[in-house]
């Protein structure tokens, strides 16, 4: 079995390119082969440690066959990461449509109600939508790179290259990466303030609540109020931490929880409401990833338009202009 490194499996040690590129064959099956000196790169036998460049032939002996190998009887890796959801045009054709693209990296914005993760989400969808677009690859598949609940809308960062992904990633782990949300709370905010709070996630619940455990993490927030009325404020939040439901946590333990977050308020919404389904937003809480800034890129992201009739039904129209981008 012949295989041909590409440019986004540059750099990468041998072992990590052939576990992506035999998925179905035994993590085991694959290191006693590079034990044995029956690997070869360029013709001589290589180590599991040793980095591949680009171009790099790979010889593996013939393996056997399993049901769900993602290569095929000449060697050559079948595009199966790529799962095409069904009909994704029909389902949300916006998501489709990259709203940046640079430094190996593509942001979309994500419609309220499409999971990031799993079957017909936006994974399969960005996956679906570059699948034509980058090189070949042994090991590298395109993915998010940060999280956004399923019910928020807003920026989601996929990598495009392999380097792209480095980049996020050590920026991620610097804090050097600002994120801007919209939201609607509950509640007047009045003034600008910085919510600092000790998280912790409770799995079973899938729920994150206040604490002083000791294992619990801390969550800081910047809240910018933008209006008020009704009982209800628009605001602007600038996330310094990324802990699960940060924003929606912090803004019950705040007093202001998310208009319409019932897992985080007692408010509860009409049936109807929540059943109704406009321009692809599924009712629910008012959450969009609005902003996101890192390296000298400015990436912003539209609000959906049932965020923006719930901002002119509660606040008035006059705070459209500064919210919306397009």
């Amino acid at each position: 079995m012949e295989l041909t490194a590409g440019e986004n499996d540059s750099g990468r040690r041998l072992d990590r390119i052939l576990r992506k590129a035999l998925p179905d064959h035994p993590l085991a099956l694959i290191h006693r082969l590079l034990r044995r000196g029956q690997v070869l790169v360029n013709g001589k036998p290589a180590k599991a440690q040793d980095r591949i460049e680009r171009g790099a032939v790979i010889l593996i002996p013939v393996l056997k066959e399993s049901k769900k190998s993602a290569v095929d009887f000449h060697g050559e890796r079948k595009n199966s990461n790529t799962k095409v959801p069904r009909s994704p045009s029909r389902i949300l054709p916006s998501a489709a449509a990259p709203i940046w693209q640079d430094a190996g990296l593509i942001a979309f914005n994500k419609p309220a109600g499409l999971a990031v993760h799993g079957r017909d989400s936006l994974d399969t969808i960005v996956r679906a939508f570059l699948s034509d677009k980058l090189p070949p690859s042994l090991s590298f598949t395109p993915g998010p790179l940060h999280r956004l609940d399923k019910p928020s809308s807003g920026i989601v960062v996929f990598s495009a290259s392999l380097e792209g992904a480095r980049l996020f990633t050590s920026l991620m782990k610097d804090h050097k990466i600002k994120k801007t949300y919209l939201a609607i709370a509950e509640g007047i905010v009045s003034k600008e303030d910085i919510w600092e709070d000790k998280l912790i996630r409770d799995r079973e619940k899938k729920k994150t609540f206040t604490s002083c455990d000791p294992c619990a993490k801390t969550a800081i927030t910047k809240i910018s109020p933008l209006a008020s009325n009704s009982g209800c404020s628009l605001i602007q939040a600038e996330i310094v931490t990324g802990r699960t439901h940060q924003i929606r946590a912090q803004a019950k333990a705040h007093g202001h929880p998310l208009l319409g977050d019932i897992k985080y308020s007692e408010q509860r919404v009409n049936s109807s409401e929540r059943e109704s389904k406009r321009n692809n937003y599924i009712a629910g809480f008012y959450l969009h990833a609005w902003k996101l800034e890192f390296s000298g890129y400015k990436i912003e992201a539209p609000p959906p338009e049932a965020f923006k009739k719930k901002v002119i039904e509660i606040f008035g129209d006059k705070h459209l202009p500064r919210i919306s981008t397009d």
